[in-house]
């Protein structure tokens, strides 16, 4: 389940990332692509370390 979090932020901040090079219309999302993957690195140590058991 937390991976299936961890791959949806990390796919939301390439698309945030990289979406204007694809379509023009993609809106900007400013810091929002920094917080997305500074939460999904979180989120991923926690996994690795043991501290979330989900």
């Amino acid at each position: 389940m937390l991976w299936t979090i961890i791959v949806i932020l990390v796919i939301l901040w390439l698309l945030g990332a990289f979406g204007r090079n694809l379509s023009p219309s993609f809106p900007k999302t400013g810091n929002w692509i920094h917080t997305l993957i500074v939460i999904a690195v979180i989120l991923l140590i926690l996994q690795l370390l043991g501290v979330i058991s989900i």
